[in-house]
């Protein structure tokens, strides 16, 4: 059974960072693509950033010079370092197999952990 686990969410004044990370259970994170998305109460959901089997990223222009992906193979964990946060970033931020900047359908998701940036 897949499962993924997010952590690291949290409350940060505007400017912060938060790292989080993603433990991956069931299933073998290093030559699929991973990804991050988010969903704001009243918002679309939104993807983040991917990383793909190569380590190859995509991230969403809003987040771009700001987030960076990365995965650990040896402790099948993805990671998301989010560096100089605004209020617009607040979120609930889910970690998952697939998604739109993987060009793929989600394939699973985990429960998600909340971002709250306070001006």
């Amino acid at each position: 059974q897949v499962q993924l686990v997010e952590s690291g969410g949290g409350a940060v004044q505007a400017g912060g960072s938060l790292t989080l990370s993603c433990i991956v259970s069931g299933f073998t994170i290093d030559r699929q693509c991973m990804g991050w998305f988010r969903q704001a109460p009243g918002k679309e959901r939104e993807g983040v950033a991917s990383i793909d089997g190569d380590g190859s990223t995509k991230y969403a222009d809003s987040v771009k010079g700001r987030f960076t992906i990365s995965k650990d193979n040896a402790k099948n964990t993805l990671l998301l370092q989010m560096n100089s946060l605004n209020v617009e970033d607040t979120a609930t931020y889910y970690c998952a197999i697939g998604g739109e900047l993987c060009g793929t359908d989600l394939e699973a998701w985990g429960q998600g952990t909340l971002v709250t940036v306070s001006s």
